[in-house]
């Protein structure tokens, strides 16, 4: 029988039993076939420098000789038992030592998850209603994350748009919009409305970072206005520091989420907060009425547990982040000097260890401004990239701990040639 093994096979066999051909996640155009290092190779072969990493998890790179070796090693014992199990235990205590937030925490499989809980634990802990969240924040896919993510049009804050088929208007009533990096706008809407249980933010949002003093801004009104703070750092989480960006803005919010990093690239995410907060997971402290019920098959999962423990283990070594900073400065530096020796406007938004580009001489500092003046030049860009084998999404670059010199050799001589292309057009 034939072997079906090249890529345009692949992806013809996936338009069959897939919607879209594909997972709902990246380009459905490219099939991965395997990942080492820094590296990743599809179905034909050809070879990228991947600066998507999994979308976040794959910090230490693809296949870490530790991860697989602890992995290898809690295999024989058992895979999942819907059950307590030591590793899960050790890593909540990991977690727990970390992060400032957290004195308990609770597993769930997925970053999603684990938002949706967040915004029921604060309005279980308040007995309030309404979340407030930010225009262009990412929370997963649970009814009150989808929306505003993207809105295709701009309407009056702080009306909710549904960014998906299937959610009621009665999702988008308990909803309040804000732009992100204004805390006037927060101030009088906690002003006005006094059933909010929490506002929910990405310290980064997506790669727009916040501006000095906005995190602390957003910690007084809540303290002012009896709203919980919810971080969701599960991009943040063990990126921007050990102690995520908690420990890197010096800010500590009430709640927090954590995901990616945390499974070492299996499926583990988690919610954070204070034993007070975390006691509604708890019947007997709190009773049936404020009970928050929560379970999951795969919640603490002893083989994403090993990946997670041994992940932070090595990023607790001396020096470690200081690399990753100084490799996406790196990255930053040479995407700069080649589009300014171009005369190309752009801006590098983000942080050292997660940005990417916005072709526009505007500052970015929220959804409506976080714009290309072209988007074409942004989609040729990345293209141009892709065919000089850098592997990415359109709207982020990941580094990650595995990029070596010659990965960075490579990586400028694809942005040379990619912005030869986007001039040349």
């Amino acid at each position: 029988m034939h072997k079906l093994n090249t890529q345009s096979e692949w992806i013809a066999r996936a338009n069959e039993v897939l919607p879209a051909g594909g997972f709902g996640n990246f380009d459905p155009g490219v099939i991965i076939a395997r990942g080492e290092g820094a590296h990743v190779w599809d179905e034909d072969g050809k070879e990228y420098i991947d600066y998507l990493i999994g979308s976040g998890p794959m910090l230490l790179g693809h296949g870490h000789p530790e991860v697989i070796e602890a992995v290898l090693q809690q295999l024989p014992n058992g895979m999942t038992f819907f059950a307590n199990n030591s590793k899960g235990i050790e890593l909540a205590e990991a977690i727990v030592a970390a992060v400032p937030c957290c004195e308990q925490v609770r597993f769930v499989a997925s970053g999603g998850e684990a938002d949706m809980y967040a915004m029921r634990l604060a309005r279980a802990y308040t007995g309030h209603s309404k979340i407030l969240k930010f225009e262009g924040g990412y929370h997963g896919m649970s009814a009150e994350a989808q929306m505003s993510l993207a809105p295709s049009k701009h309407v009056n804050f702080p009306q909710a748009i549904p960014d998906s088929a299937g959610i009621p208007q009665s999702v988008a009533d308990q909803m309040l919009i804000a732009p992100f990096n204004d805390l006037e706008a927060v101030a009088a809407l906690l002003a006005e409305h006094g059933d909010v249980a929490a506002i929910i933010v990405e310290p980064l949002q997506r790669i727009i970072p916040a501006e000095p003093g906005y995190l602390q801004g957003l910690r007084n009104l809540c303290d002012k206005h009896h709203v919980l703070l919810i971080f969701d750092e599960i991009v943040t989480g063990f990126r921007l520091a050990y102690g995520g960006a908690q420990e890197r803005y010096g800010v500590t919010p009430d709640i927090c989420t954590l995901g990616k990093i945390i499974g070492g690239g299996f499926p583990l995410a988690a919610l954070g907060a204070s034993a007070e907060i975390m006691q509604h997971f708890d019947k007997d402290c709190v009773g049936e009425g404020k009970w928050l019920m929560q379970m999951g098959t795969l919640s603490g999962n002893p083989i994403a547990a090993t990946a997670g423990l041994k992940t932070m283990e090595v990023l607790r070594r001396d020096g470690t982040y200081d690399r990753l900073r100084t490799i996406g400065r790196h990255l930053q530096k040479m995407q700069s000097e080649a589009l300014s020796g171009a005369g190309i406007a752009h801006q590098i938004c983000g942080d050292d260890a997660l940005f990417d580009i916005y072709f526009t001489d505007r500052p970015c500092r929220d959804y409506r401004t976080a714009t290309h003046d072209e988007p074409q030049v942004n989609t040729r860009y990345n293209a141009a990239l892709r065919q000089n084998g850098i592997f990415k999404a359109p709207g982020k670059l990941y580094p990650s701990l595995a990029v070596t010199q010659d990965d960075l050799a490579w990586t400028e001589d694809a942005v040379n040639a990619a912005v030869t292309a986007i001039s040349a057009d």
